[in-house]
């Protein structure tokens, strides 16, 4: 397959997942009722959702910075907002949440260099916040297992755990790390680039204190997301106790992360199915996952529209002397 197929296909298939799921989710429930019960949301819980959805985005950036000084990057505080904010705007464009991560990583080495280590923090950032996930997912199960007793829920979670388990394992063991690598030695400069990605990884060695923090922060962000899908229930007068969203959400995070267009379509389908598990109708689910995937879009085009204002010539300076930009293996 050549590289412009591949581009076309790397395009089509979320576009198409997004599309395919959300008609297979509108042939399943009754659409109507679904409308009506987003028509009737109260608006004053509905609003302070939407608030918490966006102040989410800067709990995230903070744990990322975090990461960064744990890998010795220096970088502007403004500077890490903007790309990682232009990061969630393209996030609205079929290119997965990988490719959004690839965005923000080159658009912040374009301003302060260091791109091994600017990606060894991303790389960190997403490893700390699927070990959040994973480990809120299993306490809220365990204190909650005696009202959730769904076998898939409960292979999710443990399945979440090993791949957590395993990423972790082979990104900080050097031989491990280097023995998969020899599946690139065919490709000696993207060789070379995935073990400096490792030995900048492998700096957290030493300060763990950071890897926790980044963890804790993980979990709390998770639990304001709970909080926020808890809260656009009650603006659907929904009375779901709390535990089943601290309990769901870091699955449907996962899910989310699959190849659309910004979660659509797998968002939607992880809420249908799960939340009437506890006793919900997949109308209101489908009507809260809808909300909540507007939510995503309008946060999206607010974080493009950030990035565009505060984004002026004089705030951004491109070095010159950095060996790891002008390197061709880079």
């Amino acid at each position: 397959m050549s590289s412009r197929l591949k581009e076309i296909f790397s395009i089509i298939l979320p576009c198409f997942l997004s599309l395919a799921l959300l008609v297979w989710l509108f042939l399943t429930i009754d659409y109507k009722h679904m409308w009506l019960a987003i028509r009737g949301s109260d608006m004053r819980y509905m609003s302070a959702a939407a608030v918490i959805f966006f102040l989410i985005n800067f709990i995230i950036v903070w744990r990322w910075r975090i990461l960064m000084k744990a890998v010795g990057l220096k970088a502007k505080s403004l500077s890490s907002i903007r790309w990682y904010f232009i990061g969630l705007f393209c996030n609205l464009a079929p290119i997965s949440s990988v490719g959004s991560d690839v965005i923000r990583g080159l658009g912040l080495a374009q301003e302060v260099g260091h791109k091994p280590k600017i990606f060894a923090s991303i790389v960190l950032d997403r490893l700390s916040g699927f070990a959040g996930i994973v480990i809120l997912a299993a306490v809220a199960f365990i204190f909650g297992h005696g009202i959730i007793a769904n076998k898939l829920v409960i292979l999710a979670i443990v399945l979440m755990s090993v791949i957590s388990a395993i990423f972790a394992v082979v990104l900080f063991s050097h031989r491990i790390f280097s023995f998969a690598c020899k599946a690139f030695a065919a490709w000696p400069k993207v060789k070379d680039n995935l073990m400096r990605l490792h030995y900048d990884i492998v700096l957290l060695k030493g300060r763990q204190k950071r890897g926790w923090e980044a963890i804790f922060i993980s979990v709390g962000a998770q639990v304001v997301l709970a909080i926020e899908f808890y809260l656009s229930a009650k603006g659907m007068h929904q009375n779901i106790p709390l535990v089943y969203f601290i309990i769901f959400s870091p699955i449907v995070c996962v899910v989310t992360s699959l190849p659309s267009i910004g979660g659509l379509g797998f968002r939607e389908i992880g809420w249908v199915y799960l939340l009437p598990l506890v006793g919900v109708s997949k109308e209101m689910a489908g009507g809260l996952s809808l909300i909540n995937s507007a939510f995503t879009i309008i946060n999206g085009l607010l974080c493009g529209l950030f990035y565009v204002t505060t984004l002026s010539s004089g705030r951004i300076q491109y070095p010159q002397t950095d060996p790891c930009l002008q390197r061709p293996s880079s």
